[in-house]
């Protein structure tokens, strides 16, 4: 189906951001946005709780967001969520609540996933280019640092340092003192030596910053004569001594320093200076895009049916060395049996991570072929996988890992109530594909009870098949294991039936 219009919401450790575009072939034009200064990451605790206030700030302002995002189906909206989210102990808890108050769904996205999402935003409000860009967006809680040439990635990092974060823990009573200072900036140059040899060995033609940040720090050295355009090293040790000299986040008074943004100019300021130094840069441009136009081109992807998530599963297939031959097998019994349990009215989305469950569930074969499932879904719930949201990996991890064995394993992981169709469809697939042989699929049906499933099967295809009719036994047992019940019954054919 086609949009003429898509939304992103941007649920970021600072601000929260809701950008509304126009869909024209494959370009979008902005047609609205709305930002709310939530500082989410400043209610976090020093248990890692997002304490009831912050919570608060940040439903009054999704209640906002809904008003103006009513109207819009789901598949055209896109909410996703990032370092504070990310880290947050009780974030599950808070989602819940944010997803009702929103009325859409919510996708926590790992920090790879947020450096791929802001490259792919700045570069689509870039002339096209075939040389290398660096690309760093200073979060509330990470800052995101990129290479890419044209629209695509080449290399990505994602570090725990943002403006809320530093600024809270090394300015927090306000006082902004040279041994401070120092202090907020090598903690940053240590968490760049990470990324530093990588990224200067690769190189880049071009650097650009994005986000809340990088734009008030330029605003500041434009207006005060410190830099003609964007960020400049000599522009920041201006700014540095500015703010010591000023001593105190309250009585830092510079043109173009917006007042919501003083609080974490500190913080920023020192992640920034860092950058410059270890990266050895002496300019940057600044841009207008981020995450959130990011996030509506990946969405334009998806409902273009040029989803990156489909890119990923069959890079993750080639990588793993997956029997491609099998995969298919197992992925068509399993869309089979969905569409038995749901008819017409089934979840496209549950229908296509299905999909994806089925064609990777044998890449952790290629690590070791005992206990693979085990593997495969180590290796989903902990891979980057570009367009994958975390819990969609979760969510993966967890089919895969119930595909086969007992079944207990999966009462300690939490699964949703709709995931227990789609364990059994992938149960029953990877079951009756045994064999791993291209055979004709017998006749056979399923349907939803009132305490599990009923499977419907020819009478002859047990009596002639005995390891098929073992296995349903023990398939049965399983379920009845965690409280729910297999039935397997004889199919009658229309005559009976009739009768």
């Amino acid at each position: 189906m086609q949009y003429e219009t898509l939304a992103a919401v941007d649920l970021g450790s600072n601000s929260f951001h809701l950008q509304i575009g126009r869909v024209v072939e494959d370009q979008i034009y902005l047609l609205d946005g709305l930002r709310e200064p939530v500082r989410l990451g400043a209610g976090l605790t020093r248990d890692k709780r997002i304490d009831r206030a912050a919570q608060v700030r940040a439903l009054d302002a999704l209640r906002r967001f809904s008003d103006r995002l009513r109207g819009l189906p789901a598949e055209a909206v896109r909410v996703v969520g990032t370092n504070t989210l990310r880290v947050a102990k009780n974030s599950r808890q808070f989602l819940a609540e944010a997803k009702e108050t929103l009325g859409f769904p919510i996708e926590v996205i790992a920090g790879r996933e947020e450096a791929r999402l802001i490259y792919i935003g700045v570069a689509h409000g870039l002339p096209l280019s075939r040389e290398k860009r660096l690309v760093m967006d200073i979060g509330g809680g990470s800052t995101e640092f990129i290479i890419g040439i044209g629209v695509e990635p080449k290399l990505m990092d994602s570090l725990y340092m943002g403006c809320v974060s530093f600024s809270l823990k090394y300015f927090a009573d306000g006082k902004i003192e040279k041994s401070t200072f120092k202090r907020a900036e090598l903690a940053a140059r240590s968490e760049l030596q990470t990324i530093v040899k990588q990224y200067t060995r690769h190189g880049w033609a071009e650097a650009v910053a994005s986000s809340g940040t990088a734009r008030s720090i330029a605003s500041i050295l434009e207006a005060n004569g410190w830099s003609e355009h964007g960020i400049t090293a000599p522009g920041l040790e201006k700014l540095r001594s500015a703010i010591l000299k000023a001593g105190e986040v309250e009585r830092v008074e510079l043109a173009g320093l917006r007042e919501d943004r003083r609080s974490i100019l500190p913080g920023g300021l020192a992640i920034m200076c860092a950058a410059f130094e270890e990266l050895g840069m002496e300019h940057m441009s600044v841009s207008d895009a981020a995450l959130r136009q990011g996030v509506l081109y990946d969405l334009l992807g998806r409902v273009q049916k040029h989803d990156m998530r489909e890119v990923t599963a069959r890079q993750f297939m080639r990588r793993y060395h997956v029997d491609t031959a099998q995969a298919q097998r197992v992925a068509a019994l399993a869309a089979r049996l969905y569409r038995h349990l749901h008819g017409t009215e089934g979840d496209p989305h549950a229908a296509q991570t299905l999909a994806w469950a089925a064609g990777l569930h044998e890449i952790g074969i290629s690590i070791a072929h005992n206990g693979y499932h085990k593997h495969s879904a180590y290796v989903i719930a902990n891979a980057d996988m570009p367009g994958f949201s975390r819990m969609e990996q979760s969510q993966l991890a967890r089919l895969v890992l119930a595909h086969r064995g007992k079944m207990a394993k999966l009462q300690d992981l939490s699964p949703d109530p709709g995931e227990w169709d789609l364990v059994f469809c992938l149960r029953l697939a990877s079951l009756f594909c045994r064999s791993r042989t291209d055979f004709d699929l017998p006749r056979l049906e399923c349907e939803l009870t009132e305490s599990g499933f009923r499977l419907l099967l020819p009478q002859d295809l047990l009596e002639e098949r005995p390891l098929s009719a073992a296995a349903l036994a023990d398939e049965a047992d399983e379920w009845r294991s965690i409280g729910l019940r297999l039935e397997v019954k004889p199919l009658r054919d229309a005559a009976s039936k009739a009768a």
